[in-house]
């Protein structure tokens, strides 16, 4: 009809210009100047400067108001009424102008209290029985009308009636589905159907708001934010392994400090050997003269390894570098040292005491690559729809599988869809939204997980139909429930304080950092190998003394070792068990050495 005003007027404006031309004898009807638009400067049509000049002077009054143009052709003046779609109709709201801008009449616009009248009416409120939105109460057996539900859906429709004023009762939608349309019969079913055919007056349940629904009723502000997500079968728990102490740090870091203590017992060997500091010479009496023995260097390859050793395992060691180059090489290897302990010990706490579960898939993208693992939505629900609909290449994958799997990875409900991944020993894979999967991850057994993020993001919102007198006001209850925070304590209320599962009480944070034996296993592991290799170096070194002694002393091996076994058990090699030690200390005083030449005038005192 709109259409049609516009048409008749544009015709009227026209038939009134060219009154007016012929009223000022001006002649538009012989052919003229044809024009050039493709010239350069274009060369216009000869009449058609003066059409423009007249039907910018046409002034009239149409069926769309009135008709009037400024210099540059645009329509001014006029005036917009403003409709709204109710459910008798389109209906006068107000107008727009120029000069008044919008005006609504205050008791029919949208600024008005359009809940007015509903007090004496009885709302039919359609739902979904869907944990934790609405639920059966234990005794609903005994109890009538809405007091049979409960749920986040059931206390947020009480709020909603309380802000708006009306009386409502509850309606479980007879067919369980939430709504989609039959792409053959074009029917709508579920809940949807209800408001679209006229059985119910508002959908309060977890209702995602989407472009085809919205093109058959309407939807209030999100109540709540969510988005697709995957749930799993919760794998097992794996312990830390007998060597977990070494996972702090990666295996490449190992090999790298590895590397870098030989390098650095290489470095320090050679400097020591080239740096003239590091040298000294051992002097000692002789009689009446200092004998000098020859220069020593205490640094070797094997004091080297040893010195960085202990310095890695901050423990010291018993010789230190004299000479500056050698300082900076043991310097700058604490430094090393200082950060490679202060990060492994920060780490090492959480990777001993954590029991990780490793998933099978994190992400959409695993799930799209594989087969071995079934995976599957809702059927009749916006999650189907999302793949269905979607051009992503990912998504387009995983719809072309679950349209084709067979056995069908479609579920009538949700709890059959959760019952179906506890059932398949990790090979099923259940599509739904975010909210849904982190209330049953709190429901017992506990035995299902959400992995990866979101696949989208969307909203539930509670539905009505076109043109109901309820929209406005149902969306300015949830906005004001929103900036309350009631949405919010609704939500901690039927996810979290009502949960079963948790993050675990006193008793498990206990057990959780407490270490036991085959967390630091392979530490005894490594003492007990330490001690057998010392055990084994020690005899090889019994042996290799033995037999060094035994051709020292022109002595059977057998007795070399006996002997040496004897000072190891008893501490002497003597037969009258004196203790007689191998080594003695030098001696401060050399005794004095008497020359051939000399007398032996030497007294009992010189002794």
């Amino acid at each position: 009809q709109y259409t049609s005003a516009l048409t008749y007027d544009a015709v009227q404006v026209m038939t009134e210009a060219f009154r007016n031309l012929r009223k000022q004898r001006i002649e538009i009807s012989r052919r003229g100047n044809a024009g050039d638009c493709l010239a350069n400067p274009a060369v216009p049509w000869g009449h058609g400067v003066e059409i423009e000049r007249a039907l910018k002077q046409v002034q009239v009054e149409g069926l769309t108001g009135n008709i009037k143009f400024d210099q540059n052709g645009k329509r001014i003046n006029f005036t917009i009424n403003v409709m709204e779609l109710k459910s008798t109709g389109p209906r006068k709201i107000g107008y727009w102008s120029e000069v008044d801008k919008m005006v609504v009449n205050p008791l029919d616009g949208p600024l008005g209290n359009e809940s007015s009248g509903l007090e004496n009416k009885t709302i039919i409120v359609t739902t979904i029985l869907e944990s934790p939105y609405v639920m059966m109460k234990k005794n609903h057996e005994m109890l009538e009308g809405n007091d049979r539900y409960e749920g986040y859906c059931v206390d947020l429709a009480t709020e909603i009636a309380k802000h708006c004023g009306f009386k409502y009762k509850l309606t479980i939608v007879g067919d369980g589905k939430y709504g989609a349309r039959d792409a053959d019969t074009k029917i709508w079913n579920g809940m949807v159907g209800e408001l679209v055919y006229g059985k119910a007056d508002i959908a309060i349940a977890p209702l995602t708001i989407t472009l085809v629904r919205e093109e058959v009723i309407d939807f209030s502000k999100p109540f709540m934010s969510l988005g697709i997500s995957i749930m799993i079968k919760k794998p097992q728990k794996s312990k830390p392994g007998v060597f977990s102490f070494l996972d702090p740090l990666a295996y490449e870091i190992w090999m790298c400090i590895v590397f870098a203590y030989i390098g650095v017992s290489v470095v320090l060997f050679l400097v020591s050997r080239f740096s003239p500091y590091e040298w000294h010479t051992e002097e000692f009496e002789d009689g009446r003269e200092m004998q000098t023995n020859e220069s020593t260097n205490e640094f070797g390859i094997f004091n080297s390894l040893w010195f960085s050793l202990g310095a890695f395992m901050q423990q010291g060691c018993d010789i230190s570098p004299r000479s500056l180059s050698g300082r900076i090489v043991g310097g700058v290897w604490w430094f090393f040292t200082l950060i490679i302990i202060s990060s492994y010990t920060a780490n090492l706490a959480a990777f001993l005491t954590v029991e990780r579960m490793v998933s099978p898939i994190e992400s959409a993208e695993d799930l799209s690559k594989q087969t071995e693992i079934a995976y599957g939505t809702l059927d009749s629900g916006s999650t189907k729809e999302f793949f269905r609909r979607s051009k992503i290449a990912v998504f387009d994958k995983m719809w072309t599988y679950m349209k084709s799997a067979e056995p069908s990875v479609f579920v009538r409900t949700t709890a059959e869809g959760v019952a179906r991944v506890r059932k398949s020993k990790g090979k099923y894979a259940y599509l739904l939204e975010s909210t849904m999967n982190e209330y049953i991850e709190q429901r017992k057994p506990c035995d299902t997980m959400k992995v990866g993020g979101n696949l989208d993001s969307k909203g539930y919102g509670i539905a009505t139909p076109k043109g109901s007198s309820l929209r406005n006001a149902v969306n300015l209850a949830v906005l004001k429930l929103n900036e309350q925070g009631l949405l919010d304590k609704l939500k901690n209320k039927w996810w979290y304080d009502k949960g079963e599962c948790g993050s675990g009480g006193g008793d498990s944070k206990e057990k959780t950092s407490a270490l036991s034996l085959s967390n630091v296993a392979g530490v005894f592991y490594i003492l007990v190998g330490g001690l057998g290799l010392a055990m084994l170096v020690a005899l090889i070194e019994f042996c290799y003394k033995s037999r060094a002694e035994a051709k020292r002393m022109k002595m059977t091996l057998n007795d070399a070792m006996r002997s040496k076994a004897r000072l190891s058990i008893t501490g002497s090699t003597g037969e009258n068990g004196r203790v007689l030690t191998p080594e003695f200390p030098k001696a401060v005083h050399a005794v004095p050495y008497v020359s051939p030449g000399m007398g032996m005038n030497v007294s009992v005192t010189d002794l």
